[in-house]
């Protein structure tokens, strides 16, 4: 067998600029997690001032 190599998936981004309790990137990483992708969750990129929804895959 070979090594294993975790990847990242961004399957969605939104502006870090949306009114205050409104939280679309967390709502989008729910109903990914509730379609059964378990590893979805949402980071900040400074860089771009967005909120990215995120997954981790394994590749062979």
């Amino acid at each position: 067998m070979t090594a294993t190599t975790p990847s990242r998936t961004v399957p969605e981004g939104f502006p870090a600029g949306n009114p205050r309790g409104f939280w679309p990137a967390e709502e989008y990483a729910a109903a990914r997690r509730a379609q059964g992708t378990p590893d979805a969750r949402v980071v900040m990129d400074l860089r771009t001032d967005q909120f990215l929804v995120i997954t981790d895959t394994t590749t062979y």
